[in-house]
């Protein structure tokens, strides 16, 4: 059987073979460009492998896809079951879209923040102003520590919204040194 299968797709598993092989060229490349680039804007290790794995798991679907039509799905079937995927995760996103305005504003800002882990900054929110160091910055949230020790979580998608100033550039390791002298 397992003759006969290699045999019947024996083209189909060749070029399956040169695309995954191309495709994982690519995550490999790509998942390098990000941690370069990363390292070189001082991101911590937590988003960087957020990242990654965003890549992968859109290779991941690319492969899936492209695998499917070489081995012989038709385009009209594809935009069925798509379509009909697409509907129902669209209701579904659509109930959730708050958590994935944040997801999408984690990786702008991974891109393009000009604050970093341990930066003393200040949103200008109308009702609630916070000051505070960047303790973490996630994939839904950010992580602001107050003056008076309370963590504060505060979206991503807020983040981009509001304006911010930068008080002090690597304010967590002036505290660090504060406490080193005290003792």
């Amino acid at each position: 059987m397992f003759v006969n299968f290699h045999e019947t797709y024996q083209n189909e598993l060749i070029v399956s073979a040169i695309v995954i092989f191309s495709l994982l060229i690519l995550r490999y490349i790509i998942n390098f460009t990000i941690t370069k680039v990363a390292r070189k804007n001082g991101i911590n290790d937590a988003r960087i492998r957020l990242m990654k794995r965003y890549v992968t798991v859109n290779f991941l679907l690319v492969g899936l896809l492209i695998e499917s039509l070489i081995f012989g799905t038709e385009f009209k079937e594809l935009a069925v079951v798509f379509s009909s995927i697409f509907a129902v995760i669209g209701i579904g996103l659509f109930a959730i879209w708050s958590i994935l305005s944040n997801i999408t504003s984690g990786i702008i800002m991974f891109f393009n923040f000009p604050y970093k882990v341990g930066d003393k900054i200040e949103i200008h929110d109308k009702d609630f102003p916070i000051t505070g160091i960047i303790e973490d910055i996630r994939a839904f949230q950010l992580h602001l520590r107050l003056d008076n020790g309370s963590l504060v979580t505060y979206p991503n998608n807020l983040m981009l919204q509001k304006a911010v100033s930068l008080i002090q550039k690597d304010a967590i390791v002036d505290i660090h040194e504060d406490d080193s002298d005290a003792v």
